[in-house]
């Protein structure tokens, strides 16, 4: 089963550039809304990890542009959630503007304690409430 989130957001001219053209890291940045409002339909938001002194690092992102995004497009982020596991997760990402895909990326995180070391989430009490999540994934 994919766990997956839909979240629409428009095109600040902040984020753009001379032309009126979306500067490319800003992708990553919308990559990281994505991932939080999935988290947040899962009844897990970031803050619950944090509390915890959990964080999710990533340590590793990639984007393919296929087609510019403007000032004030009208954006729809598509965040799935590949695997998770105690110590780690992937996610995939669709930009669209009008039903016409923008770029597609990926990240891979781990989840690090306070000390930014890698975490086992099952040492936590998160843990109860991630684990039906793991096992939709399998």
């Amino acid at each position: 089963m994919v766990l997956s989130s839909k979240t629409s957001l428009r095109v600040r001219y902040s984020e753009t550039d001379q032309m009126g053209i979306v500067y490319h890291a800003n992708y990553l940045v919308w990559f990281e809304v994505g991932r939080s409002e999935l988290f947040r339909e899962l009844n897990l938001p970031y803050t619950q990890f944090e509390e915890q002194g959990l964080g999710l690092a990533v340590i590793e992102a990639s984007c393919r542009y296929r087609k510019p995004a403007r000032y004030d497009d009208e954006l729809v982020v598509i965040t799935e959630m590949d695997q998770i596991s105690s110590r780690a997760a992937k996610f995939s990402y669709r930009v669209y503007h009008e039903e016409i895909l923008l770029a597609e990326g990926k990240t891979v995180h781990v989840f690090i304690n306070k000390e930014g070391r890698p975490a086992d989430v099952r040492k936590y009490a998160i843990w109860p409430r991630l684990e039906p999540i793991l096992k939709k994934q399998t």
